[in-house]
């Protein structure tokens, strides 16, 4: 099952499209604020994203820009203006597929099984966990927060990916400690502390305040 994220104005047509795609077993969302693109990108960590160029407030192409900015996520364009320089253009900001309205349901699907199997069934998972607006790239070690990017040691990586990777369920000590000893020799408490306090102060930099939260006598969480 994928999370696809659908940005089209026209509820009969996204409405259709949601309907579909579920029935082949996936998850979907339908964009419902287009003034907070990115912020429901971001909430719901698509694995593919459908999108109109014709927008509310900013079309198709500036989004596709911004998700650029951070994710590989495949991006199929549907759009009534299939003309070759609209094709051409999706391509160049990124687009992996361009799809003509009207256009057959079979073909959407086939088009959607095609893109994702090129994404996802070599790398068997996405390159980037989200948060919060916060970007946590697992290709590089680095973090993106209102376009500044944090660069994170090997442990401070290590523990914001295991948190991230569980957010919202708290993570104990014990298992960040077996996180860290991987690579290191010997990690003890204070290790994990000292760790801890310096992500922290990395985050709050930013402008990312309580984004880890301790929970007394268990252990760590991110909410």
């Amino acid at each position: 099952m994928y999370r696809i994220l659908i940005v089209e104005d026209d509820k009969v047509i996204a409405g259709a499209m949601k309907k579909y795609i579920e029935n082949w077993g996936n998850e979907v969302r339908v964009v419902d604020d287009f003034r907070n693109v990115m912020g429901i990108f971001s909430e719901y960590a698509p694995q593919l994203v459908l999108m109109d160029i014709s927008l509310p407030f900013f079309n198709g192409y500036y989004f596709c820009s911004e998700i650029r900015k951070i994710s590989k996520v495949p991006i199929i364009f549907i759009s009534s203006a299939a003309d070759n320089m609209n094709i051409v253009m999706a391509v160049n900001m990124g687009a992996d597929d361009f799809i003509a309205k009207p256009f057959d349901l079979d073909v959407l699907n086939a088009k959607i099984q095609a893109a994702l199997r090129r994404a996802y069934d070599f790398s068997g998972q996405t390159d980037i966990l989200m948060h919060r607006d916060a970007v946590l790239n697992l290709s590089d070690a680095t973090l993106i927060f209102n376009d500044e990017k944090i660069e994170l040691t090997k442990n401070e990586f290590k523990i914001l990916s295991c948190l991230m990777e569980n957010k919202g369920k708290v993570i104990s000590r014990d298992i960040l400690m077996t996180k860290l000893w991987e690579t290191d020799s010997y990690v003890d408490e204070n290790t994990l502390t000292v760790n801890v306090t310096r992500l922290r102060k990395k985050l709050e930099a930013v402008g990312l305040s309580d984004f880890i939260t301790t929970k007394k006598g268990m252990g760590y969480v991110v909410l």
